[in-house]
């Protein structure tokens, strides 16, 4: 069996989900004939700069714009023109993508971004390739750019996110309630009292983790400043790729604050995490409900986290502030209600699904499942 697992580089949570699937089919079956794509690995520089880096520019620095165009872009008006100026423009720069997909063949595609879902269902409707497609939506809210016909199975995170496919005219036969793949990181139990010794930190302390996204984005700075200094209260700080805020935090050396950069054991902080600030991507809410931390969300993506936390919302899951000074108070709330933690990861064990990888592995061994 020949197996593609696709995503594209624009964010990081296409990328996560992706792997988690590459290595937990490569752990169940060795032999199996994997692949794991970049679609933009395929593109032309130009045509990869764009997407990229047009992306990181726009959720930094121009939300208001990055807002106009999500919300236009759903606009169901719109969508034949816009799908059509999309495939035209995408299929042009990802044509050494489209000549893999056809001289190879795979049985099985699974997507994690809408850019390779649109150009295998084209190939799939011109019959040029037999590949089923699985689509995967790493989000809780759902973008007409996820729908693209034929695609055979939609794997999406929750009922709310079924919901909204169905409002698409998707049919609920197509469409499986398994969540979003997680590396095994997130799925097992961790000897807590060892990370708390590898990282330097007190365990009878109150520990917060601060980590919001690859960008490292937000009023971080003022929220330390305002955090640090309550009363049995630790903080893990993860800049990632901010090495101007990492230099800059590292260099105040605040008392009871640890300093990351990027890192590799986020499921580690979370671990020994009696809390997490953090902004309302798929896949970060996916390992935080995994790891039965509760959220404060500070700063999210208008459009696909907004639509994440009205998700949250309906499940009492997580507040959300942009304000460090009520953020400060909300965390200081939670510290002294342990009850009211108790009750959110109670809300968090009726919504999180942990499944998605071993489901994927199962439907594409079936000789039933949608095998060809």
């Amino acid at each position: 069996m020949k197996v593609f697992i696709t995503y594209a580089s624009a964010g990081s949570g296409h990328h996560r989900a992706a792997v988690a699937i590459y290595e937990y089919f490569s752990c169940q079956d060795p032999r199996m004939s994997l692949k794991l794509l970049n679609v933009l690995d395929y593109a032309g520089p130009l045509f990869r700069k764009i997407y990229i880096q047009g992306y990181n520019f726009l959720v930094r620095y121009l939300l208001g714009l990055w807002s106009l165009g999500y919300k236009i872009t759903k606009v169901k008006f719109f969508q034949k023109a816009i799908r059509t100026l999309r495939f035209i423009f995408n299929r042009i720069n990802t044509r050494k993508f489209t000549s893999l997909l056809m001289r190879e063949n795979p049985d099985y595609i699974i997507s994690t971004h809408f850019i390779a879902s649109e150009i295998v269902s084209s190939l799939k409707r011109k019959e040029k390739i037999k590949s089923q497609l699985i689509t995967l939506i790493t989000d809780y809210g759902v973008h007409p750019f996820w729908i693209n016909c034929p695609t055979d199975i939609y794997v999406v995170a929750s009922d709310y996110t079924k919901e909204k496919l169905k409002l698409w005219g998707i049919k609920e036969e197509k469409i499986k309630v398994w969540g979003i793949p997680l590396t095994s990181g997130f799925l097992r139990a961790y000897a807590k009292e060892s990370i708390f010794n590898q990282l330097g930190i007190s365990p009878n302390r109150f520990t917060i983790l601060i980590a919001t996204g690859s960008f490292g984005i937000g009023p971080i700075e003022n929220l330390i400043r305002v955090l640090y200094l309550c009363k049995d209260i630790q903080l893990l700080v993860v800049c990632a790729h901010n090495k101007r805020l990492f230099n800059r935090l590292k260099f105040k050396n605040y008392p009871g604050v640890k300093i990351f950069a990027f890192v590799d054991n986020m499921a580690e902080l979370m671990a020994v995490s009696d809390l997490i600030i953090t902004k309302p991507g798929g896949l970060t809410i996916a390992e935080v409900l995994a790891m039965n931390l509760v959220p404060i969300f500070m700063v999210a993506i208008p459009g696909q986290e907004t639509e994440n936390l009205n998700l949250l919302r309906d499940y009492g899951i997580g507040v959300v502030s942009k304000s460090p000074a009520k953020i400060k108070e909300i965390v200081l709330d939670y510290k002294l209600r342990p009850d009211k933690l108790n009750k959110i990861r109670e809300n968090i064990f009726k919504l999180k699904k942990t499944d998605a990888c071993k489901s994927l592995y199962y439907l594409c061994q079936s000789s039933i499942g949608i095998a060809r």
